[in-house]
């Protein structure tokens, strides 16, 4: 049976991720099916549509493609991005119904998003939400794309994310978040992402972060890679039939000191074109052209194309997104889970093999492919999960799996918790690749660089009344309280491996006791004399 997935792209951000992750999922289900039939692979993210019809009735799976329709939501309160879609090579994808815009933008303020657009268009969003859910024929979840430093992204987007826990509670909420860099241009977006996280500790089941410090390394890195050997191109750039060389070949002979010699297989067979279904397309983007985020966000493209591609292609041991949630998730709260890929590049020439698939297994774990900037280097691993693509089988995955238990701290209680995914359909132009998930206590690191800096700000109440036009002043304590409940919950694990106090209910004194061992900030009042009680956040991490 199909399994549906609704995706929401919130903000200029998010819509700019769905607008590469639309195309890497046409182009990958082109490669891999011949024939132009409507399957259940793209009846997981897409409709089969008649458009002769001003309803655009659906049609069942095994007919031939009409018009493929993706199952999403487009929304922006800024009508550039998404007018670029419905204008692009991808504008027939989009149904112009399923699109909610406006034109003055939230100003990179949370509570104009959450507060001022959210109660605005939430009966238009869930009645589309609710009119895509009912073409589904098995939903299993919804992907939220957005941003937490912007206004949009972050407030009406976590407003989106609790209206789903409202109108669908039994449906999966996976997040996909970009957090700020640590030197940001927008100045607020501290305040933005701490409000924002409020939301998504308490109403979403999964949360994949990626960071935009990490996102610009992983590109630095690849393009000298790329810079050094011709023979490499990277994963994350344009695809290849739409790109020009842009060097000439290197001299032969030639190495560098930091990569090793190609080793040669057999020369494979010429590639027969495959057509791009209906929908997609078929006039390119000029050649060479490239927005400047292009790349980062194909890299969170990839990820999400990579999570999904065992519910959606046959495989030995699928995987759903389901299973993701029970397994990797041991405890409420505690489910941002941090992602990274291997290989990041693969050869133009078949004859090279980028990577061997010992040395992938060795490179998830690395802060080079990690999309968040955190360091897991000594910090406990509640759960991991490996998704393999390509043909491997599952005694070269439990090899390479005993290999890397040596490497990681696991909780005493729970030193099985490695879960495998093998889908047999590679991802195009590689043999294979892996796809690494792994719920770690080292998530806390994220959340305090964001909470000193949150307390930077507030502590001298700096744009404090922007805020305050829209919401209450009481909404900054509380979400930073529910930051710091969580920073303390990750670092009680991974100190004591004792099941967090939130997480098993306890008498009162108990819960006391055991959070003024481990407070992570102190509590301050206002020196003016008379003045009542402040919340002036200081944290000692």
């Amino acid at each position: 049976m199909p399994r549906e997935v609704i995706t929401i792209q919130v903000g200029q951000c998010g819509n700019q991720i769905g607008c590469r992750f639309w195309d890497l999922v046409l182009r990958e289900h082109a490669f891999v099916s011949k024939a132009a039939v409507y399957d259940a692979a793209l009846s997981s993210f897409f409709r089969n549509v008649d458009t002769r019809h001003a309803n655009l009735p659906g049609l069942p799976v095994g007919d031939q493609i009409r018009s493929l329709k993706a199952r999403c939501l487009l929304v922006d309160m800024e009508e550039g991005v998404v007018n670029s879609l419905l204008t692009g090579p991808l504008a027939d994808l989009f149904d112009a119904r399923q699109r909610i815009t406006d034109v003055s933008g939230s100003g990179n303020n949370w509570a104009h998003g959450y507060h001022v657009y959210g109660p605005t268009y939430r009966e238009s969003i869930q009645e589309k939400v609710r009119r895509s859910a009912e073409q589904c024929d098995s939903l299993q979840c919804f992907f939220l794309l957005h941003s937490l430093g912007g206004g949009t992204g972050s407030g009406l987007g976590t407003y989106i994310l609790e209206s789903l826990e409202d109108l669908m509670p039994e449906v999966f909420r996976f997040v996909s978040c970009v957090c700020p860099a640590r030197e940001d241009d927008v100045v607020t977006s501290p305040y933005n992402s701490i409000l924002a996280m409020r939301p998504l500790i308490q109403s979403a089941h999964c949360v994949l972060p990626a960071s935009n410090d990490s996102l610009a390394n992983i590109c630095n890195q690849i393009s000298i890679r790329d810079a050094e050997d011709s023979n490499t191109a990277t994963l994350i750039d344009l695809p290849q039939d739409e790109r020009q060389p842009r060097r000439a070949p290197r001299a032969p002979g030639r190495r560098t000191a930091q990569s090793a010699p190609p080793r040669k297989r057999p020369q494979a067979e010429p590639e027969t074109p495959v057509a791009v279904p209906r929908s997609a397309g078929t006039r390119p983007p000029p050649i060479g052209q490239e927005r400047p985020f292009d790349r980062m966000n194909s890299l969170v493209a990839h990820l999400l194309n990579n999570l999904t591609s065992s519910m959606r292609f046959e495989g030995s041991l699928n995987l759903d997104l389901n299973e993701i949630t029970m397994n990797l998730v041991p405890f409420p709260r505690m489910h941002f889970l941090l992602a990274s890929m291997s290989p990041l590049y693969f050869g133009r020439d078949p004859r090279f093999v980028s990577r061997g698939f010992h040395q992938m297994f060795s490179e998830v774990i690395t802060s080079g492919h990690q999309l968040m900037n955190v360091d897991p280097r000594g910090s406990t691993y509640m759960a991991l999960a490996f998704l393999v693509r390509g043909s491997a089988s599952i005694a070269d995955v439990n090899r390479n799996i005993f290999q890397l238990r040596k490497k990681l701290k696991l909780l005493p209680f729970n030193e099985d918790a490695f879960k495998i995914g093998l889908c047999k359909v590679a991802p195009r132009g590689l043999p294979y690749s892996v796809l690494h998930l792994g719920n770690t206590c080292a998530a806390h690191q994220m959340f305090s660089h964001t909470v000193k800096d949150f307390s930077r700000l507030y502590n001298r109440k700096a744009h404090v009344h922007h805020y305050t036009e829209y919401m209450e002043k009481g909404e900054f304590d509380e979400a930073f309280e529910t930051v710091n409940a969580l920073i303390k919950d990750y670092i009680h694990l991974d100190m004591l491996h004792e099941t967090p106090a939130s997480c098993c209910p306890q008498p009162a004194q108990s819960v006391r006791s055991a959070a003024a061992v481990l407070t992570p900030s102190t509590w301050a009042s206002s020196a003016a004399a008379g003045a009542s009680s402040q919340f002036l956040p200081r944290p000692i991490l």
